[in-house]
């Protein structure tokens, strides 16, 4: 599909590939009522809505927004898009299925962008400051059978993120695993992911991961 992206909104790359395919593959119910965190262009959240699904969308950047929604108006395909932090916007609803690509790349900064487009892929020292958050608040709302997927790299600790989805009552595991080029973010910061032993002298590229984590009934 034909997408317009705003100044500093993120374009899909490998990760959102990544998970659109995983998106594609899930089974979802008659209806499913869905959420995509951290919306961006809106393409996953696209990708639910041309399956049939009632498809919720939540970005906190307003360009994002305004991308989605054009987007949407664009694939003349309805989706409910809204400005918000995380899941704030829909507390108290519940969905079928949730789908996440959120920053997950490590930093040198220790405090977060709150501008630009490194918002889209710097979480901190260790990359996990909105992947805890996600791990944190989503499983509150999924319906029961209810299904979160998630992207992320192998640098951001595929363990923890398992362990945080377990203790929050669901079943989580690693569903696919995939090795892309590093792009620019990473090959400007190789230096210091090395010296933080996050990656081996020479390597050239990154795991990216994709985790499954169900409610079950």
């Amino acid at each position: 599909m034909t997408l317009i992206a705003l100044p500093g909104v993120y374009i899909p790359r490998g990760d959102t590939a990544i998970l659109g395919g995983a998106l594609r593959r899930e089974r979802l119910p008659e209806g499913a009522r869905v959420l995509d965190v951290g919306t961006g262009t809106g393409v996953l959240a696209l990708t639910a809505a041309m399956r049939g699904a009632r498809v919720t969308a939540v970005d906190n950047c307003r360009p994002a927004v305004w991308s989605a929604r054009l987007n949407a108006l664009l694939a003349r395909t309805p989706m409910r898009v809204l400005r918000g932090d995380l899941t704030s916007p829909v507390a108290g609803h519940s969905f079928d299925l949730v789908v996440a690509n959120p920053p997950y790349l490590p930093s040198p900064a220790h405090a977060l962008p709150s501008s630009g487009p490194a918002r889209a892929w710097d979480a901190g020292r260790d990359g996990r400051a909105v992947i805890d958050r996600i791990c944190r608040d989503v499983p509150r709302l999924l319906a029961p059978g209810g299904v979160l997927l998630v992207v992320h790299s192998a640098l951001s600790g595929v363990e923890s993120t398992l362990t945080r989805l377990r203790a929050a009552g669901l079943t989580a595991q690693v569903t696919e695993r995939h090795r892309l080029p590093f792009g620019p973010v990473m090959r400007s910061r190789r230096s210091w992911l090395r010296g933080r032993g996050l990656i081996a002298p020479g390597a050239q590229t990154e795991e990216l991961v994709v985790i499954r984590a169900e409610r079950t009934r």
